[in-house]
């Protein structure tokens, strides 16, 4: 019945009828023509406070109010329901995450820098590219191991520098690739003591320069430290020192292969994990204290005389090598994934570019191209360390 009370006086219409035995469905019987509203209500009012909430969505039930009336609040990022009015939501499992709606789960992406990628292999690329340049430079030496150029300065690290160079460049590869604990444990050491062996052979070359021109009596026992066994020494002792950093850092805490399921949603980064932030920090730092030592050496030697003196290229190549890895900290830091992968990789292969391209470069340019000024001067005969 319909109670209408705008007319005078108020009466019952009659708007359907309820057949108790009819079907499911067929038992109320309504005529929506013949409803006359009042002037606020224009469809059926609502019996209910709330709708129902959806999949994707819990209850979350108002304070001083009936049962019936709640919010709707959708489930965060790692939570789904999958039922009408769920009053809770459920934690997908660790490898997987919640879809857009929220009322499933899906499995999550691995992220890491892969050979398959553009940027990863433009990367091996370039660190496949870079071993061959000392290999090349190398095997120049060697063709021309009588010539003063090669002799200046100790032929025999600058062997040792080539054939370090030569790992530096390869060990970016072990940085490419899905990371396990054995490759995140064999990178760190091959990266630490090839670049150490590099700046100890820089170091033993200009150590070499400063001792020659400090000679001033030619039978003097400080010529005992131009022997080449002294600057070998030099270069052994101080690897053996990096041997000794990574080796406790090894046995202490090492790397391992790490998941990490919380800094970018939907994806899990699988990464390297250092392990001991101590053990890293004195590889690091090891590795800038030689650098800082062999930049002032090299600048204090700068303006020795001769025509072969390797000072100037050593403080230039120094200076990139220490630009290069100052500016690494903050690019490392603010990245994230396989993107912070690839910023260690591009400082391993700029500062070895860098090594490579101001100490040898002019050296093979001379060889090849200026054969004629590759001779030995009178002034020069201290800088002809054999």
């Amino acid at each position: 019945m319909n109670l209408v009370t705008s007319n005078r006086p108020i009466t019952l219409t009659q708007v359907g009828s309820f057949f108790p035995f009819s079907p499911p469905g067929q038992q109320l019987i309504i005529n929506k023509s013949n409803i006359k509203w009042n002037h606020k209500f224009k469809e059926i009012p609502k019996s209910i406070c709330s709708e129902s909430c959806p999949p994707g969505y819990r209850k979350a039930q108002r304070k001083g109010q009936p049962a019936c009336c709640f919010d709707c609040i959708l489930c965060s990022g790692d939570e789904f329901s999958n039922e009408t009015d769920s009053t809770s939501c459920m934690k997908c499992p660790k490898d997987m995450w919640t879809n857009k709606i929220h009322d499933g789960c899906r499995k999550r992406t691995l992220e890491f820098l892969s050979y398959e990628e553009i940027i990863g292999g433009s990367l091996a690329a370039l660190a496949i590219l870079g071993s061959l340049l000392p290999l090349i430079i190398l095997f120049i030496f060697l063709k021309n191991s009588d010539t003063p150029v090669v002799k200046a300065n100790n032929r025999n690290l600058s062997y040792i520098l080539l054939v370090s160079l030569f790992f530096c460049f390869l060990c970016a590869l072990m940085f490419i690739g899905r990371p396990i604990t054995i490759t995140c444990i064999l990178r760190q050491f091959i990266f630490g003591i090839s670049f150490v062996m590099c700046i100890s052979c820089i170091l033993g070359k200009t150590m070499m320069v400063v001792i020659a021109f400090n000679l001033t009596q030619p039978r003097s026992n400080r010529g005992m430290w131009l022997n080449s066994g002294v600057t070998n020494t030099l270069v052994l002792v101080c690897t053996a020192i990096q041997v000794i950093i990574c080796a406790g850092w090894l046995a202490h805490s090492p790397p391992f292969e790490y998941q990490d399921n919380k800094s970018k949603m939907g994806t899990i980064i699988v990464e390297c994990n250092k392990g001991s932030p101590t053990g890293y920090s004195c590889t690091m730092g090891y590795m800038g204290f030689l650098s800082a030592l062999c930049f002032v050496v090299a600048y204090l030697a700068r303006k020795l005389p001769g025509s072969f003196n390797e000072a100037k290229l050593i403080t230039f190549s120094m200076l990139i090598f220490g630009a290069v890895w100052i500016s690494f900290i903050p690019a490392y830091l603010s990245t994230t994934g396989k993107y912070m992968v690839a910023v260690e990789i591009f400082a391993i292969l700029s500062s070895s570019s860098g090594l490579l391209a101001c100490i040898f470069l002019p050296k093979v340019y001379i060889i090849i191209l200026r054969p004629e000024i590759n001779k030995i001067r009178r002034n020069d005969q201290s800088l002809i360390l054999y």
